[in-house]
């Protein structure tokens, strides 16, 4: 079962490598990580998707919960939200099929940043769904390389 957990933290040095250290030492692999700043500099906002089972994960949010730098934990699960995430992808691309790849980046409200001789390099932006979508899409084409930032969410009002 996969969980989206979003956690307020003090932005103190170390707080990353202490909730990082709890997810593993539980045995959870994290699949995303996404860290920034909030409207309060002095608060950052932890995006954190992991797949485990659901009273283990439930410990682990109640362990979040007592650690010093911790303000707030959210399980996201079930809840309704907003998510996105943002990709960096480099395809192959000649005179035959860069048309066609530009074809799709408009379909997928996609934006290409960068025009080499031999590639495009796309930025997309969207929830999973979208990025697999594409995906898929560009693996006929040779996908050189790709960059993510990770998942970042927001519970909806």
């Amino acid at each position: 079962m996969k969980h989206t957990i979003s956690v307020l933290v003090e932005n103190k040095f170390g707080v990353l490598a202490r909730i990082s250290g709890l997810f593993s030492g539980r045995g959870f692999n994290i699949d995303s990580l996404a860290v920034g700043e909030t409207q309060d500099p002095a608060v950052s906002r932890m995006t954190i998707v992991v797949e485990g089972d659901d009273l283990v994960l439930e410990q682990v949010v109640k362990q979040l919960n007592k650690l010093i730098d911790v303000i707030k934990v959210i399980d996201m699960k079930g809840k309704e939200r907003i998510e996105r995430e943002l990709v960096l992808i480099k395809v192959s691309a000649n005179a035959k099929t860069r048309s066609e790849i530009m074809q799709m980046v408009d379909i997928f409200r996609a934006k290409i940043v960068d025009v080499a001789h031999e590639s495009l390099t796309i930025e997309i932006t969207g929830d999973e769904s979208k990025i697999h979508g594409f995906f898929d899409l560009m693996k006929g084409f040779g996908i050189k390389e790709v960059a993510r930032t990770g998942k970042v969410a927001l519970l909806r009002e």
